[in-house]
């Protein structure tokens, strides 16, 4: 079967999936959202599952792992369970403000939305839309771009639930925001959430997304989350990717930054069958500075690919990407990224890099970082290296007496550290710390106390 008959017929059996529960999806969503839902759905008909012909998945056959007919959870699955006789977070110093999804849908049915001190509001996007309608109308959909990707399409037209955060004018939350993303069932599922985080203006926030597999069978997840950052506002998010290797992921996040606005944003991939992560920056003011960081440790087998695109659109703007991957036992992996600076965008600094090292011969890697440049007064950077480990660095601790298997742990950790030194949450960057040795050792590697052995 050619790849092109498996790409209709993938875009065919969510079409006749739509049009089947089409009055399941529109039920309980307000008509503003059912509109854009129907528009989605046309752009999805055209779009289709993106193939290895579109040059930002140039790197990763989606095709091939939506062949598997998983159960799309049109409405939430009743599966109750004690989250602490199951899960238990290693952090506790982190003292977060823990939030829980559910194969995609906010798990407490009961208190669906939450008031924080200061009128900031968090809880399910499903029911969010239906009491802040004005509010949701204003930032859904504005800054994900569905048109030139079928899988936002197909998210935003299987749109239900997902994560909402509001944050008003001078807010600011002392405490993180921890969001644990579980996929949990008997049977092989997809889901589909979707993410709204507002910002108002001289607002702060910090959050915490944890994504975790906890029971056997094979998962399949495309999500979609927007951020609107207002003037002045500043938003830390840290994300761990820890799933088992029968689950497979494509994320995509979409920062709106207004002026003087900053963002950091880092991401640790520790586990997952295949992983696809988009990210998508849009510095919409000046003075905006964004960071965005990337951390992948892959074996036996995986796939990670991860692609960046930042947009400068303003003057005296700062962007910094650093994406550093270590991958052993025939695992491939991707970098595409691409910086943008505008005609208009003089006073730009961008830099960006890739690095990695690959421990076995039978690893792949694939990097393209890009500058796109149209402005004449500015500092950009890019580049990229793939290579095996420093023997001058090794030579150096064995002579030292350390043994090689502790100097080649050593000399890995080092690496990385660049990325981890990032995350602004002290008690999360020492746990990732700790994680990141222990999957540098092929130990278990995960936060939690669950019975899945995520490798």
């Amino acid at each position: 079967m050619s790849l092109e008959t498996v790409k209709i017929e993938m875009k065919d059996r969510f079409i006749e999936i739509y049009q089947e529960n089409q009055e399941l999806l529109k039920l309980d969503s307000p008509e503003y959202i059912n509109v854009l839902r129907e528009k989605a759905f046309e752009q999805f008909k055209n779009l289709g599952i993106p193939d290895k012909k579109n040059e930002q998945y140039k790197y990763t056959d989606l095709n091939t792992e939506f062949e598997n007919t998983y159960k799309t959870y049109i409405s939430p699955k009743n599966i109750k369970f004690q989250i602490n006789d199951i899960f238990r977070c290693d952090v506790p110093e982190l003292n977060t403000k823990v939030i829980l999804l559910l194969n995609g849908w906010y798990y407490d049915r009961e208190n669906l939305i939450h008031e924080l001190p200061g009128g900031a509001i968090i809880g399910s996007f499903q029911k969010a839309a239906e009491l802040y309608p004005d509010l949701v109308k204003e930032h859904f959909t504005k800054y994900a771009v569905s048109d030139t990707d079928g899988m936002v399409a197909l998210n935003t037209a299987f749109v239900k639930d997902g994560l909402f955060l509001y944050v008003p004018k001078g807010i600011v939350i002392e405490k993180p925001i921890q969001i644990i993303n579980i996929l949990m069932d008997e049977e092989e599922g997809f889901t589909q959430h979707r993410n709204l985080y507002i910002l108002e203006e001289n607002s702060q926030a910090s959050v915490v997304v944890c994504d975790h597999t906890l029971s056997t069978p094979n998962f399949l997840t495309n999500s979609v989350s927007e951020f609107y950052i207002g003037e002045n506002a500043s938003l830390d998010y840290s994300r761990m990717q820890n799933e088992h290797n029968g689950s497979k992921q494509v994320s995509h996040l979409f920062f709106s930054q207004q002026r003087n606005s900053r963002v950091n944003a880092n991401t640790v991939t520790l586990h997952g069958g295949l992983i696809r992560n988009n990210v998508n920056v849009l510095l919409n003011g000046e003075g905006c500075e964004n960071s965005t960081y990337g951390l992948y440790l892959t074996d036996k087998g995986q796939h990670i690919d991860n692609y960046v695109f930042m947009d400068h659109a303003y003057p005296n703007c700062t962007s910094n990407q650093l994406f550093k991957g270590v991958l052993d036992d025939f695992a491939t992996g991707a970098f595409n990224g691409k910086v943008l600076v505008r005609k208009d965008a003089q006073k730009t600094l961008a830099f960006q890099a890739n690095n990695n090292i690959l421990l076995t011969d039978d690893t792949d890697i694939n990097t393209k970082p890009q500058l796109e440049i149209y402005a004449d007064d500015v500092k950009c950077s890019h580049g990229a290296t793939v290579g095996q480990l420093d023997e001058d660095a090794m030579f150096y601790l064995r002579a030292r007496g350390i043994p090689q298997k502790e100097a080649k742990l050593l000399l890995m950790y080092a690496f990385a550290n660049d990325v981890i030194k990032a995350i602004q949450v002290p008690a999360l960057q020492e746990r990732i710390q700790d994680l990141v040795d222990k999957r540098l050792r092929g130990e278990l590697s995960r936060c939690n106390s669950c019975q899945m052995h995520c490798c």
